[in-house]
């Protein structure tokens, strides 16, 4: 009989090369889910040496380690679509510029091409983990305070022409944090002449820049050159870990939260009150903290969407009431972080905030027919905000990703990302019921967990743009290549579990 013919082996030495490119790869990963809740700089450094590490493994091995999934046609339609739109953009130098934002989906085909179900695991723990750490540091960071809480201003204080008023606090010149005035003044003095520096302010628990301070030799000789009077710091504002903003901080701890929620139940259903359904209970505990300690009321509202979609699906009667019960006291206690720190009437969207939103999104409404097809272009209406008739000057994006998409892109484009969301959600909740009665908890908690994901990601996504921020995205296809790699076919079938008694 013939023997059937087997592939040749790589030699030993592209053998080596393409093991150090993986290992340099996974290595890359653990650094990405570690930073990725906290710096978009550390965690694209961490992508560069996955990157880096998997053209290693494919030049040695002559492996791309890429596979065929549902996903490939409604991403590559989405991106092409996107590209085509540029070039037809009423700013198609801006547009054509934005089109490498949308090159993070790359991240999605590097996942699935570097990751094991093992290693899967180990990041899904660790970005957990790091989440869970940047939620203690956000209760110290409040309990602390930020910056100075101004009293008064002086009249011939440079930041008059800031319009900062009693009330407000400042906490960061040019991004140097400050906290107190005499750390203002110091910060006023070294700088250089004439330049113009950015002010981080908040204002009724807001987060404001502000540009426009120029510091003059004449500014610089005053005895307090910022002229400002206060010495208490503000404990009034909107928590971000060690993120630059509150919004792309919730979005994040969002899916965490969910994933950590997903593998706690998984582990219940398992195994009850084990040490470790206790240990990534309190994981979940603290990210919601988190998340409700920015105040953001749709991602908590996105939150409470996803947890309910996941306790529906994995617990009984008795279960899902404990657990609504504490779904209350935590919506509870960010309806209490809302009321204290933001502003008036914001619990009941009658702030000037929700108002502003609103006329936004009823512009940019009624613009999307005028052009259908490929949309205005990314980016345009920075250019023609007060032309195309958008109120205010500070919100440059219609902070909904189905309108921002159809108004950028096309109605077209918006088919197709609702298409991706809809094979996300499909994936992962078919392959979470095929192992719901599995005893590997942890692959179940995180299908588990994927479907509140994607149910909390589409649901904020709807009043918040957070597909177009680069950090989420990141996040949001890393996940959808978890679930594929979680999901891809083995010669095993998921395992029952041990019913003979010990």
């Amino acid at each position: 009989m013939s023997q059937t013919a087997q592939p040749p082996r790589l030699t030993s030495k592209r053998d080596k090369w393409a093991r150090r490119g993986q290992q340099a790869a996974t290595v890359g990963f653990v650094l990405y889910a570690a930073f990725a809740p906290h710096s978009i700089a550390a965690a694209e450094i961490s992508l560069a040496i996955v990157g880096a590490g998997w053209l290693l493994r494919t030049l040695s091995s002559r492996k791309t380690g890429f596979r065929r999934t549902p996903f490939d046609l409604c991403i590559w339609l989405f991106f092409l679509w996107t590209v085509a739109s540029s070039f037809l953009s009423e700013e198609p130098r801006i547009s054509i510029a934005k089109i490498q934002s949308t090159c993070v989906v790359f991240l999605f085909y590097l996942t699935q091409a570097i990751v094991t179900k093992r290693t899967a695991i180990v990041l899904v723990a660790v970005m957990i983990t790091s989440g869970a750490v940047g939620t203690l540091y956000s209760v110290y960071d409040v309990a602390r305070g930020r910056g100075v809480l101004v009293d008064s201003v002086m009249p011939e204080s440079p930041f008059q022409a800031l319009d900062v008023r009693a009330g407000d606090a400042i906490w960061r010149i040019d991004g140097r944090r400050i906290y107190s005035v005499e750390d203002l003044d110091e910060a006023i003095k070294k700088s250089p002449l004439q330049t113009e520096l950015t002010v981080s302010m908040i204002s009724t628990g807001e987060h404001i820049e502000r540009r426009g301070l120029v510091i003059t030799d004449e500014i610089r000789q005053r005895p307090s050159p910022s002229g400002i009077v206060g010495n208490r710091s503000t404990h009034r504002f909107r928590a971000s870990g060690w993120t630059r903003h509150y919004e792309t901080y919730s979005e994040i701890l969002q899916i965490v939260a969910q994933l950590a929620l997903g593998l706690a139940l998984a582990n219940y259903k398992n195994h009850r009150f084990n040490l470790r359904f206790k240990l990534i209970s309190v994981a979940f505990v603290l990210l919601a903290v988190g998340i409700a300690l920015t105040a953001m009321r749709t991602v908590l509202v996105a939150l409470a969407i996803g947890v309910l979609v996941m306790v529906v699906r994995s617990l009984g009667a008795r279960a899902r009431l404990l657990t609504l019960a504490g779904l209350c006291l935590l919506l509870g206690f960010g309806a209490f972080v809302v009321y204290q720190t933001r502003a008036q009437n914001a619990l009941s969207f009658g702030d000037p905030s929700s108002s502003l939103r609103v006329q936004v999104a009823r512009v940019g409404l009624s613009r999307i027919m005028l052009h259908p097809l490929f949309g205005h272009g990314m980016d345009s209406m920075h250019v023609h905000w007060r032309e195309w008739g958008f109120p205010g000057s500070d919100m440059l994006h219609l902070h909904s990703t189905p309108l921002q998409l159809a108004f950028d892109r096309g109605l077209p484009a918006l088919g197709f990302w609702l298409w991706i969301m809809w094979i996300f959600w499909r994936t992962a909740s078919r392959a979470e019921k095929a192992w719901r009665d599995s005893a590997d908890s942890n692959r179940y908690g995180i299908l588990l967990g994927a479907t509140g994901a994607v149910s909390g990601f589409f649901v904020s996504s709807l009043v918040n743009y957070n597909f177009g921020d680069g950090e989420v995205a990141l996040v949001f296809w890393w996940l959808m290549g978890i679930v594929v790699v979680l999901t891809a076919k083995e010669r095993d079938k998921p395992s029952q579990p041990n019913t003979n008694s010990s």
